[in-house]
């Protein structure tokens, strides 16, 4: 029994988006220049973070990574961005519109892919917009609470 268990436990698993990345914990920290360990992605899944979080929605400015960290952490999941692109910028805007918390839109300059979705221990990275995908991310992640 416990082998069926399991193997229908791993097949969920398996099946969620994203990659999965080791949970680096929720330590809080006074500001986004206090010393922490280096986070395992960019942008980051999970580790120490300031003990407020960003606005869920639209941002028009880039959120600092420690302040990203905590919003995973409070149910979110974070879609960002790093290119020029009004009409990019504009479809996700569609998308993320159509929740009222617990998702974000922010640029993020300097990242290696030109959309970047994370939450807590998961991150998916595309270099064209593909609205299912993104739309099955958000919908699997969003509204998990990840307080330890």
């Amino acid at each position: 029994m416990s082998i069926v268990v399991g193997y229908f436990a791993y097949r969920a698993q398996a099946n969620l988006p994203g990659v999965q990345l080791p949970d680096q914990g929720n330590l809080h920290i006074a500001s986004a220049d206090s010393p922490h360990v280096p986070y395992n992605s960019d942008p980051p899944t999970s580790g120490p973070h300031l003990p407020y979080i960003a606005p869920w929605g639209v941002h028009t400015r880039p959120i600092v990574r420690e302040l990203q960290v905590h919003n995973l952490e409070d149910s979110g999941v974070l879609v960002q961005y790093n290119c020029e692109c009004p009409e990019l910028v504009a479809k996700l805007k569609v998308i993320v519109q159509r929740y009222d918390k617990h998702v974000i839109l922010a640029p993020y300059p300097g990242m290696k892919s030109r959309i970047a979705l994370t939450a807590w221990t998961r991150i998916d990275t595309l270099d064209e917009l593909d609205e299912t995908r993104v739309t099955r991310f958000i919908e699997a992640y969003r509204g998990i609470d990840h307080h330890k």
